[in-house]
């Protein structure tokens, strides 16, 4: 991105995090801008990719997918080429997160399903059956505690 966020962008992000149907009228009135210049300001953090995408968060449970599960997965090679291969196979839409990560596993993935049996049928395809999986760890979440895709937000001068 070209301009630095300033207070204004702050502010605005901070609002559409929180929820992004926001009318403009509303977000202008709450940063003290005028609404189209909000409209430039949200289509210049969209164009250069600070805001990635406008999506709604789904309960899992509401929608029948009340069991979450949190995978680490260690690859059996670490060659570049496998770590993109591994990379495709954990983005696809069973996958809620995937996160290449240092430490121990090589990966840690976030799923929500239905039943034990579909993430069995999931993990059989994903991991058992893939040669650069060398191992897995399943984790069964008790409770969610907290789920957001909130960024915490700091003014360049604040870091």
């Amino acid at each position: 991105m070209n301009q630095p966020i300033d207070s204004f962008d702050h502010a605005i992000l901070s609002i559409l995090q929180k929820n992004n149907i926001t009318p403009l009228r509303v977000i202008a009135e709450l940063v003290h801008l005028s609404t189209a210049s909000v409209q430039r300001r949200i289509k210049r953090l969209e164009d250069s990719g600070v805001i990635q995408a406008n999506s709604a968060i789904i309960s899992p449970d509401k929608v029948g997918q009340a069991i979450t599960i949190i995978v680490e997965v260690h690859a059996a090679h670490v060659r570049a080429s496998d770590m993109k291969e591994l990379k495709l196979c954990f983005s696809g839409p069973e996958i809620q997160q995937c996160y290449y990560v240092t430490g121990e596993a090589d990966f840690m993935l976030v799923l929500t399903v239905a039943s034990m049996a579909e993430y069995d049928a999931i993990s059989g395809r994903l991991f058992y059956n893939n040669p650069n999986v060398k191992w897995f760890r399943t984790i069964v979440v008790m409770d969610r505690v907290k789920a957001t895709l909130e960024t915490p937000l700091l003014l360049s001068n604040e870091a």
